[in-house]
């Protein structure tokens, strides 16, 4: 038994399993779009929330979290129409396609109409683009590999590396151009460019479109071009498959997927806070120069997919230690609980900084190290690496296979609620201050996180 593995892994060497070139060709794709979204996102609440003889909006902060909560909250529910609409009429391809012109539009009427009309246009447009966009893409990375393909789990891993690629490099482009290449002074008044950061934002989509739609048919072949969801006739023995009731272990399955959502709403509540509270947080009470030069405070929404590429192939490795371990392996609801305790301790790392500088921008005493807020990221993304990757897994190895797509859906669902949520807290900075949303964020995960891990066990039997 103990040889079969190292004949695997020689195999994997021989030309013949490597990955196909489609791989390569959504990997790029990909890596434009997400360039593209977290470009934006990045400079959007200073974009909303600047005066406007500055280049901003002039929009109240805390109109300008909720703004943000309803934007990243609805590019997660749309998916479930696009989807549908993909498998029933369109097929992945044009879906692709028709998302990512949509996204493009949106950008653009960001950089070209710089009112709020400009802005709710360019949003919605956004929404709707990555509604077609987002649930197709990854679909058709596993269309390139039969079933069974050993290869699959290492393809949705190079994928992932583009996602996180596009995220890291999107912040440093777009934020220069808002904050640094486009900003003039005048009088004594910075005026920023952020239309030229959206700009760069529609760009870097119309390039991934250019991509994936000039070299489509060569590499990716026949592959999502036509719907695969159409309704089909079902024999008797279909129907009846289809009619019978859950076993009661699938019903525990169920029950375990709907519990692990609600915890899971409460971390990305947090987590999200990273575009919009800690975004504003960061530009108004951080330090952020070094040795006499300024960092944008956009650039630091650069530091999670950094993290993100250093540390997980550290965490696949003692995920990996683990299961060969005599103990083994960590149960999922275990793992779930560590990262949202590490998401409380990121924020408690943020109480001295906000008992030092306090939450009114106009009487600062002295602002916090910028140390606080890279530490607070990197736990945030410690976090984020164990719970996310497993709870995708969880789904997909807990759900009934005829519940199996609709399951999914309430689990990204459950991060559209978290979305909405993240920006009702970010806004109550306004009010109660960062010291108090801040503390209870941190309170509150840490809690859950350890209410989690005291029912491990039972959650595990309940696993079966």
């Amino acid at each position: 038994m103990s040889a079969l593995p190292e004949t695997t892994a020689l195999e994997n060497q021989r030309p013949k399993m490597k990955h196909p070139p489609g791989l390569y060709l959504l990997f790029f794709t990909e890596l434009w779009e997400r360039f593209s979204y977290y470009g934006m996102r990045a400079i959007l609440v200073l974009y909303l929330t600047t005066e406007l003889v500055s280049g901003g909006l002039g929009i109240k902060p805390s109109v300008a979290m909720t703004v943000y909560g309803i934007f990243t909250g609805a590019v997660y529910f749309t998916p479930l129409v696009g989807g549908y609409l993909s498998d029933r009429f369109l097929g992945r391809r044009l879906a692709i396609t028709i998302g990512g012109i949509t996204m493009a539009l949106g950008n653009f009427i960001l950089f070209a109409i710089n009112n709020q009309i400009g802005l709710y246009i360019g949003l919605i447009l956004l929404i709707i683009g990555n509604g077609f966009f987002k649930p197709n893409i990854s679909t058709l990375v596993g269309e390139l590999y039969a079933p069974n393909d050993k290869r699959k789990d290492a393809a949705f891993t190079i994928f992932y590396m583009g996602i996180n690629i596009g995220a890291l490099f999107a912040p440093l482009v777009c934020g220069f151009l808002a904050e640094k290449y486009f900003a003039t002074n005048i009088n004594g008044i910075i005026h920023y460019g952020f239309k030229y950061g959206f700009l760069a934002a529609a760009i870097g989509m119309i390039i991934g479109q250019l991509i994936f739609n000039l070299f489509g048919n060569r590499y990716l072949g026949d592959i999502g071009k036509q719907p695969t969801g159409a309704p089909a006739k079902q024999n008797k023995e279909t129907e009846a498959k289809a009619k019978t009731p859950l076993t009661k272990q699938e019903k525990q399955n169920v029950a375990v997927i709907f519990i692990l959502t609600c915890f899971v709403i409460f971390f990305w509540a947090g987590f999200e806070q990273a575009g919009s509270s800690l975004t504003l947080y960061t530009d108004k009470f951080v330090d952020k120069s070094i040795g006499g030069w300024t960092m944008p405070t956009s650039w630091f929404q650069s530091l999670n997919p950094f993290f993100i590429i250093v540390l997980a192939p550290v965490v696949s490795l003692i995920w990996t230690k683990l299961s060969n371990s005599k103990r083994g392996d960590l149960p999922i609801p275990a793992k779930m609980g560590l990262g949202m305790i590490l998401l409380g301790l990121g924020f408690a790392v943020l109480i001295p900084a906000v008992l030092q500088t306090g939450s009114d921008e106009q009487h600062i005493v002295e602002k916090a190290n910028l140390l606080f807020i890279i530490f607070t990221y990197f736990l945030h993304t410690l976090g984020e690496l164990c719970l996310s990757p497993v709870g995708l897994s969880m789904v997909s190895k807990l759900a009934p296979a005829r519940l199996a797509s609709v399951l999914m859906g309430v689990w990204l669902a459950g991060t559209g609620v978290a979305q909405l949520l993240a920006g009702q807290l970010a806004a109550f900075t306004q009010s109660l201050g960062y010291l108090e949303i801040f503390s209870l964020i941190s309170g509150v995960t840490i809690g859950l996180g350890l209410i989690l891990l005291l029912f491990t066990k039972k959650l595990v039997r309940m696993m079966n």
